[in-house]
């Protein structure tokens, strides 16, 4: 009896502790950051909501239409849509890319889907070390913001999207090339001018 008294008082500790922790622990979203109101990003407020919600609708009608015969991952950025994964054919690489088109505040579509089996959960689960090896890469850097940057990795080759200035591109280009596991770099950047970058990198009165 008393052990379990001990077992309920620890889970109800237990409990409050977590409950204390997510009241002030920020919530990520998208990748970014979020603390109760839109993260600091390059991108408005409102253009990364629309963000958050063309990837959601892209992927939506995509994979209602299309099933088990894609392996479909959607990213957006700036309203720019990136599509990678793995379709039987090229026809499905062609309706995808469509369907991706034809949906509200879509800007361009960038589709390198593959035409190809589908990819493994092991090839996955490798992608994903090598997003968060990347993300990594950038931090240690110093002289990159990651929230400039969107990282997607599909197969060993590295996407690399964001509102970036030349100089930022070619220095997180370079890092990522340099990295073991990394066949190949996209760049899917939206490049804005140093002048650019000052001006928003002010902080809003």
């Amino acid at each position: 009896m008393k052990r379990q008294l001990q077992t309920v008082v620890y889970g109800a500790v237990l409990l409050a502790s977590l409950a204390s922790l997510s009241a002030c622990a920020p919530l990520i979203v998208g990748g970014a950051v979020m603390t109760g109101v839109v993260a600091t990003d390059r991108r408005t407020a409102g253009t990364q909501v629309e963000d958050e919600s063309i990837e959601i609708k892209v992927a939506s009608a995509v994979r209602s239409e299309m099933g088990d015969r894609i392996h479909l991952n959607v990213s957006s950025f700036n309203r720019q849509v990136l599509l990678t994964g793995e379709v039987r054919t090229a026809a499905d690489k062609e309706r995808a890319e469509k369907l991706a088109q034809s949906q509200e505040n879509v800007k361009a579509v960038v589709n390198d889907l593959a035409v190809m089996p589908i990819s493994s959960l092991t090839q996955r689960s490798k992608d994903v070390v090598l997003t968060s090896r990347v993300k990594a890469a950038f931090v240690d850097a110093k002289d990159l913001q990651l929230n400039a940057f969107k990282v997607v990795t599909e197969r060993g080759t590295v996407y690399l999207m964001g509102r970036v200035t030349s100089r930022e591109a070619k220095r997180a280009t370079d890092i990522t090339r340099s990295m073991s596991g990394v066949t190949k770099v996209v760049r899917v950047f939206d490049e804005i001018s140093e002048e650019d970058l000052q001006r928003l990198s002010r902080p809003t009165k």
